[in-house]
């Protein structure tokens, strides 16, 4: 008599080890979907670094510029909070090269968790350099709704892709942060640059308090223009407030008594005021001078703006500004738009070595 047992016959084998195999790819395509959920939402898992999303490595710069333009919004948003609340829970990082507090507040800190993960969740792969320090126990997954603005596509039709390892985002969540202590709200701006190779391509500077937001993109399109006229001869002339004394008594030498003097604060402000801006509280320049150490999210998305629109921005003595490398440059910069600026370079040869006394 044959032992009693389980026969188990080859059809039997086979589904049962189909069975085997769909329980086995439902697992692990559950594992691999929570991965590229994780990528999507700008997180990175463990020991190793975030990737992009399905892209390739490529990132697409009318996409960043729409994220651009949302993030520097919703940072003015909470810069403008903070002020009415009239609570800035101001301090100082330290002091400047020229010896005055630089100053921190509540509205510096929030504007730049808002704008940094925004920027960093959308674009987990690209460099983002920014200038307060981001906390990670602060982390926020703010999550874009892929949507452009109108205006946006209406000037750029179609995507613009870059690998992103080229990019380098620089964002200023606060600019002109002591006038902003001092309640000067027309100075006050957010901004957000976009550089691909080290050049200047996507700008955006944004006024929270007047809810003015200018924008460009180099070879693309752009919400802003340059003003009809400029004067060349006997400009205006923007600077900051500490150093109007000192550029006035250089720009007089150089272009005479009919030569006048601007003292502002916040460097988006300043290349405002070379551009037709439709703002009533938005003074009027023809060139924009800075006479010491700058760092570079306070001038790149004001370059790439000037660049997409014909303008300048250089050192004094006329170099480009790279926006890789270190955060800040020494040469002072000069900005003009219609204008000849290696004329205006020539004419200015002092004035660099004025600006470090």
């Amino acid at each position: 008599m044959a032992p009693m047992g389980i026969r188990l016959s080859p059809l039997g084998v086979a589904v049962f080890f189909l069975l085997g195999l769909g329980v086995l790819y439902h697992l692990y395509s559950g594992f691999l979907a929570g991965r590229f959920s994780l990528f999507g939402l700008g997180g990175e898992p463990a020991g190793g670094a975030a990737q992009s999303e399905g892209d390739g490595g490529a990132v697409d710069l009318r996409e960043m510029l729409a994220v651009a333009v949302l993030a520097a919004e919703r940072g003015g948003e909470e810069v403008r909070r903070v002020r009415e609340s009239n609570v800035l829970h101001e301090k100082s990082k330290g002091k400047t090269r020229e010896g005055a507090d630089d100053k921190m507040t509540s509205g510096d800190v929030l504007s730049n968790r808002k704008m940094f993960y925004l920027l960093k969740t959308t674009f987990p792969t690209v460099q983002i350099n920014t200038e307060e320090h981001v906390d990670a126990s602060d982390k926020e997954v703010i999550v874009w709704n892929r949507k452009i603005p109108e205006d946006i596509l209406k000037e750029i039709a179609a995507p613009k892709e870059v690998p992103a390892e080229s990019v380098t985002v620089w964002i200023d969540p606060l600019d002109a942060t002591q006038e902003y202590t001092e309640d000067l709200r027309k100075y006050v701006t957010t901004m957000v640059c976009v550089a691909v190779n080290g050049k200047p391509v996507l700008g955006v500077i944004h006024k929270p308090f007047s809810e003015y937001t200018a924008w460009a993109m180099v070879d693309g399109g752009s919400n802003v223009k340059a003003r009809s006229s400029y004067n060349e001869k006997t400009p205006k002339i923007i600077v900051s407030r500490s150093h109007a004394g000192m550029v006035k008594q250089i720009a007089l030498m150089t272009f005479g008594n009919q030569t006048s003097i601007i003292p502002a604060g916040g460097a988006g402000y300043k290349v405002l005021a070379l551009l037709d801006v439709p703002d009533t509280s938005q003074e009027k320049a023809d060139l924009y001078i800075h006479v010491t150490y700058i760092k570079k999210w306070d001038i790149c998305a004001g370059n790439a703006i000037l660049k997409a629109l014909g303008g300048h921005m250089t050192t004094l003595s006329g170099k480009e500004i790279s926006y890789t490398g270190s955060d800040g440059i020494e040469g002072g910069l000069l900005a003009s738009i219609k204008m000849n600026h290696q004329a205006l370079v020539r004419k200015l040869p002092d004035l660099e070595k004025s600006g470090h006394p």
